[in-house]
């Protein structure tokens, strides 16, 4: 397996111009379809639903949907969605699969461990580990909670269970990793149930390293961390990191997961935003898996166990919701532990500038 960068590799990561990858058809969101992947509908992972669903936000109508529902990883399905981002007219999918006791149909678990490009009829056109196998060696995954696909045609993909955030190639070759695979820690080159990562335009990785209780920003080359939050891990600063994306600002925006809020913090560490997805009426213990935010200025939150996806001002106003409070469900306008919701359009894993 190569760990070493291929000549360029995190140097062309970085670039601003999109790369077109003939192979697997990348081409520009339609302007005007009023159906699939259309400038402004939002893609969510609907985890418990093992379903990947495009939806009007209008309407509130499923457009698109890949995931026939099984709870068997297989080609028309994908068990514990976690991750999903359109590329072109294909879908970029995290299978991540389900723990014991995470969903009914699943009472001893049920692996996918898998990443995938899924085009618009929900043939899979390309993947990178195996349906329902665990492990950690060549074209296996164990855990995969989130993927972005990078401007250069590669894919960066947090191996969760496996320890590691790792980049692949189109040829499925291993060309840079971070994290010793296999090996909880917190010291040099280690993470511990990492949830997700993002290439910086400087080129750093910004990593939500969950279960460390920080967010962390390292240098490629060298693996050295550059930039933390918070500073020393603290759970009451900063408990279950599940998400952290750059803006265009340098804040930070975090998911901050078991403490039910999402904030955003500057390079010193200063809060300059927070929203708590409690709710009187709501789960108890929602805890939130993905924040991103908006061209517009709004918040998009997965809003996990209240089984919803919101739209958030920054005072604190919600002005959208897909699914009902606190209702799992599949039928209309319904979310079953949604894990992951972006705009089509307005998303592409690369902070633009």
């Amino acid at each position: 397996m190569k760990t070493n960068r291929t000549p360029g590799l995190l140097g062309s990561l970085a670039v601003l111009v999109m790369a077109i990858t003939p192979t697997i058809g990348l081409m520009r969101a339609d302007e005007d379809s009023p159906g699939f992947n259309h400038r402004g509908n939002i893609l969510i992972a609907d985890q418990f639903n093992n379903r990947v669903i495009e939806v009007d936000p209008d309407t509130h109508n499923v457009v698109w949907t890949f995931g026939d529902g099984s709870s068997t990883a297989g080609p028309t399905s994908v068990v514990g969605t976690n991750d999903a981002q359109r590329v072109g007219h294909l879908t970029l999918i995290a299978g991540t699969g389900v723990p014991p006791g995470g969903e009914p149909t699943c009472p001893n678990g049920c692996a996918d461990n898998r990443v995938m490009l899924v085009n618009r009829e929900g043939q899979i056109v390309w993947q990178y580990g195996q349906a329902g196998v665990t492990g950690s060696g060549p074209n296996e995954l164990n855990t995969p909670v989130q993927n972005t696909f990078l401007r250069n045609g590669n894919i960066m993909i947090t191996d969760q269970a496996n320890e590691r955030v790792i980049v692949v190639t189109m040829q499925k070759e291993i060309v840079w990793q971070y994290g010793m695979t296999g090996v909880s820690g917190s010291g040099f080159n280690q993470l511990n149930n990492p949830n997700s990562a993002e290439l910086l335009h400087n080129g750093h990785v910004l990593i939500a390293d969950e279960s460390n209780n920080r967010v962390i920003e390292v240098n490629p080359h060298t693996h050295e961390v550059v930039w933390q939050y918070p500073a020393t891990p603290d759970p009451a600063l900063l408990n279950g990191a599940a998400f952290a994306s750059r803006l265009p600002d340098g804040n930070t925006l975090i998911t901050d997961s078991n403490n039910n809020r999402i904030i955003e913090v500057t390079r010193r560490g200063e809060v300059v935003f927070s929203y708590s997805t409690l709710d009187p009426n709501g789960n108890p213990n929602p805890q939130p898996t993905r924040a991103v935010r908006l061209r517009s200025g709004l918040t998009l939150i997965s809003d996990q166990f209240n089984d919803r996806v919101i739209a958030v001002t920054r005072e604190g106003q919600i002005v959208f919701t897909q699914g009902m409070l606190n209702v799992a469900g599949n039928g209309f306008n319904q979310l079953n532990g949604p894990y992951d919701a972006k705009v089509v359009g307005d998303y592409f894993g690369l902070t633009r500038p």
